[in-house]
């Protein structure tokens, strides 16, 4: 048995304002589990995403998300029209499921503060594919992330022309 409180625990860099992972600090061996604060317009991810072998459920404890849903099918096929979002509202209380391979990105679109806690399964992820905007391209593409040369944020970075279209401290 492991106890942590997560006060004693450090929050990491990225689109949330509070991020503290806990899978390490709990011993968990085949799942992640990472606790959230969200400010208004905070993000659990840097955009749009998809995890190859990884589920992920997000239980919502205090406010309301807005997770936007892309359709794979239509994402899959560059030869279609763009694919099509849809949004859905996670409140407190609430949980919600995405399955391997399905596109999400959960927002804070609300003036109060979203505690949520984000269990994946399995821990390995598999490859995982960010979309962004990017306005060099005039398009939504393929991101990596990467830490900034002095590390003091993350850059989210369009594949397609090396454009920096997100950063997070």
């Amino acid at each position: 048995m492991r106890k942590v409180r997560l006060d004693d625990l450090d929050s990491r860099m990225g689109p949330a304002d509070h991020n503290v992972p806990l899978t390490d600090a709990l011993g968990v061996a085949d799942a992640a589990l990472n606790y959230y604060e969200l400010d208004a317009g905070d993000s659990f991810s840097y955009g749009l995403h998809s995890h190859q072998n990884q589920e992920e459920i997000f239980h919502v404890l205090d406010g309301t998300v807005t997770f936007e849903t892309l359709d794979v099918q239509q994402a899959a096929d560059p030869d279609e029209e763009p694919a099509s979002t849809e949004e859905v509202e996670v409140s407190a209380g609430e949980l919600v499921r995405f399955g391997p391979g399905e596109f999400q990105r959960g927002v804070n679109r609300g003036d109060e503060r979203v505690r949520a806690l984000a269990v994946g399964a399995p821990q390995d992820a598999g490859d995982t594919e960010i979309l962004r905007e990017c306005e060099d391209c005039g398009e939504t593409t393929t991101q990596e992330i990467e830490l900034a040369d002095d590390h003091s944020e993350i850059h989210a970075v369009c594949e397609a022309c090396g454009a920096v279209t997100g950063r997070f401290d």
